[in-house]
């Protein structure tokens, strides 16, 4: 018998990171994959430079309760979101860290961290701004709790008025993170 999916996952950085963003494409993927979702995001006082971060759950069965408190897997854009989020990774979960802006390690032995140089493979894309495309296409990597294709169609939804270039290099990065998490 296939296990029963269900991911709660949180997404958290600073506001125009692109974290509540990169919740809503998961969101979006597990519908096109006829998947219960939810997706709620929490912004701090200040959106481009404050902290933000989303509540995502997938799952095959319905969901119960859109916030996500003890998290399956969190994924970690800046230092404040790893303190705040690290210590409450379910154990068994995983913790996706963007090392290029986080110094600080996990010492937790009882959850898988990825330590992944988001921005700094970003740069070498050619833009800063798919760093959290790379961490999405990590976690679906890992987790497989929906695929880098269906992330891929949810841009086009979710980005609609992107250029075809920009969804690309999306792609791109999805696939960059998918790779570093074999």
């Amino acid at each position: 018998m296939k296990n029963k999916l269900y991911q709660g996952i949180k997404i958290s950085g600073f506001g125009g990171q692109g974290v509540v963003s990169a919740g809503v494409l998961l969101a979006q993927a597990g519908v096109l994959e006829n998947k219960n979702v939810s997706w709620f995001p929490s912004y701090g006082p200040e959106m481009r430079g404050g902290t933000a971060n989303c509540s995502v759950v997938i799952s095959d069965e319905a969901v119960a309760t859109p916030v996500v408190t003890m998290p399956e897997t969190a994924i970690v854009m800046n230092e404040p979101s790893f303190a705040k989020f690290e210590p409450i990774v379910k154990e068994g979960g995983l913790l996706i860290v963007n090392k290029s802006l986080i110094n600080s390690k996990s010492e937790r032995k009882d959850i898988t961290v990825l330590e992944i140089d988001c921005n700094g493979i970003a740069e070498k894309l050619g833009n800063s701004k798919v760093a959290n495309m790379i961490a999405l296409g990590a976690f679906a990597g890992f987790t497989k709790a929906v695929s880098v294709e269906s992330i891929a169609e949810a841009m086009k939804k979710v980005f609609k008025r992107a250029k075809p270039e920009v969804l690309e290099l999306n792609k791109k990065a999805l696939e960059e993170g998918v790779a570093l998490a074999k």
